[in-house]
């Protein structure tokens, strides 16, 4: 006989859509094989799932919503799932992201995680530990899927120029990711500007902080150090970090001239290699 995992679906979240998975399938009257035939993926990874030793992604989640008419509870559940599975100080600024109506941050070093491309999410939390990075990876770039809301939140990124010169994966991976910079010239709601070398010192030579706004909650400052987050909604601390910000604002570049430089960058720098007959190089 096969010994089935029985979870409990209170112990987390994961658990819990693993039970939900199992329930609607068995339902249906499918084995694990017969739904991974209908979307296309293998029987064994439902079954992973479904024991909790997977993390789903939106699209399986969308595909089993839509194989056994689950009315979307997959695809809801999902988002809970990737929360979860953040590291514990991280898990409350997710929630924050979530709830936002705008979102102000100033990052000194990398793009901010809302904006990562997959291979530089993957070059940012491989550079010491590789270890389940695909599902790590998958973790953080769910988090964009606040994009997707009906109303999603406006988002203003101030990036420092280092930025862009930090190699981050390799020349292709950093050609991808200002290409997504550039893909968001023409939307309103998701806006980058880029902070100049040439502006010398600056109110962000401290460190990169967010700025949460909400539509009736305080406004919430993030900073973060390493293997801990931290939050706050001190007056004085967010008066002192909206100021910062608005100067920072002030500095960097129109939203068009970080565009031409951001474009200038990744073509100069990160731009296709020839040799000398004009050949790319492998």
């Amino acid at each position: 006989m096969t010994h089935i995992n029985v979870l409990d679906p209170g112990a987390s979240p994961l658990d819990y859509y693993g039970f939900e998975l199992r329930r609607h399938r068995e339902a249906a009257g499918l084995t694990q094989r017969q739904l991974g035939e209908i979307i296309n993926y293998t029987g064994s990874l439902v079954g992973q799932i479904e024991t909790a030793r997977k993390l789903p992604t939106p699209e399986f989640s969308e595909r089993v919503d839509a194989a056994l008419g689950t009315g979307g509870l997959l695809s809801r559940l999902v988002g809970l799932v990737m929360r979860s599975q953040l590291p514990a100080w991280f898990q409350q600024v997710a929630e924050l992201e979530a709830r936002a109506t705008e979102i102000y941050t100033f990052q000194m070093g990398m793009v901010h995680g809302l904006l990562q491309t997959d291979p530089y999410v993957r070059g940012t939390l491989g550079a010491l530990d590789r270890t389940d990075l695909d599902d790590r990876t998958a973790v953080r770039l769910a988090r964009q899927r606040i994009f997707e809301k009906e109303e999603p939140p406006v988002l203003w990124m101030v990036l420092s120029e280092a930025a862009l010169y930090q190699e981050i994966g390799g020349p292709e991976t950093m050609h991808g990711q200002l290409a997504r910079l550039l893909a968001f010239e023409s939307n309103p709601r998701i806006n980058v500007q880029v902070l100049p070398f040439s502006v010398g010192a600056h109110a962000g030579l401290t460190g990169s902080f967010n700025l949460y706004r909400f539509e009736s909650d305080p406004t919430i400052v993030y900073t973060e150090s390493y293997g801990s987050g931290h939050p706050t909604a001190n007056p004085h601390t967010v008066k002192d970090c909206s100021l910062r910000y608005d100067h920072l604002q002030a500095a960097a570049l129109s939203l068009t001239d970080s565009a031409e430089l951001i474009r200038r960058v990744m073509e100069e720098r990160y731009g296709e290699q020839r040799d000398s007959d004009g050949d790319p190089v492998a």
